[in-house]
């Protein structure tokens, strides 16, 4: 059954700074009353052993802190199928946060009216989140994937990847369900796995699978809506194969 939209979200803040997670915490209270924060944590080792424990919907997490970095972290962490806000006092590291989807990049001091943006932005991708449905295992039952991670190795159905987008030496993997899961791969390693099994490279950093394409428009590439609401660019140098496939008949 769809949750409702209009559920209160549970929000965990990382962030090595006390004062500013004091400062979000209370940012969040009084802009918008369908945020709980159930949890802060300054430290983010701790963080890795407790967070799966809150069931969280969203984690505001602050770039750089000493021991690992906040990428660092969601690597470590391995699979997770919470949304990410990155909070920092830095502005290099916003390509990174794009690849990674993340639902905002927020930059120190937090103004309010970046802050409810960033909420509504959560909101409607919580909510689209919830509307999708994963598609019937039968059609790719035999089709498994094994990702390893620092916490273990997942094996995932191969149906259930929307897409996969690559940052650096990693990949994340985004499923059915709003479930992601972060390996220290490249890109390169899986397309050979994946690619001509529902699967195509669309451009430098993306592979999609073409069961949850919704809608491709027109332009130099062209860009794709995917079922998770995101918009993904097609490199002019892969349009024409892609176009091949999707109107193939």
């Amino acid at each position: 059954m769809t949750e409702p939209i209009d559920k209160m979200l549970k929000a965990v803040i990382l962030d090595d700074e006390p004062h500013s997670s004091s400062l979000l915490r209370h940012k969040l209270q009084n802009i918008d009353a369908g945020i709980q924060v159930v949890a802060v944590f300054g430290d983010p080792a701790q963080a890795l052993c407790e967070i799966n424990a809150q069931q969280l919907d969203v984690l505001f997490l602050d770039v750089e802190m000493p021991g690992m970095n906040g990428f660092q972290f969601l690597e470590r962490l391995g699979g997770f199928d919470f949304e990410v806000i990155f909070t920092t006092a830095h502005d290099s590291y916003t390509l990174e946060a794009l690849r990674l989807s993340a639902v905002d990049y927020l930059l120190k001091p937090i103004g309010d009216e970046e802050l409810e943006e960033a909420i509504a932005r959560l909101k409607a991708r919580t909510a689209r989140k919830a509307s999708i449905a994963p598609k019937p295992a039968h059609a790719f039952a035999s089709m498994r994937l094994s990702l390893s991670t620092a916490e273990g190795v997942h094996f995932i159905e191969k149906n259930q990847i929307i897409r996969i987008e690559a940052m650096s030496n990693y990949c994340t993997f985004y499923l059915a369900g709003g479930r992601k899961i972060m390996v220290s791969k490249t890109l390169k390693a899986f397309e050979a796995v994946l690619v001509g099994d529902a699967f195509v490279r669309v451009n430098r950093s993306s592979v999609v699978n073409l069961h949850y394409i919704n809608r491709y428009r027109k332009g130099n590439g062209g860009t794709l809506e995917l079922a998770d609401g995101m918009e993904i660019e097609v490199s002019p140098q892969r349009k024409e194969a892609l176009m091949a496939i999707l109107f193939s008949g």
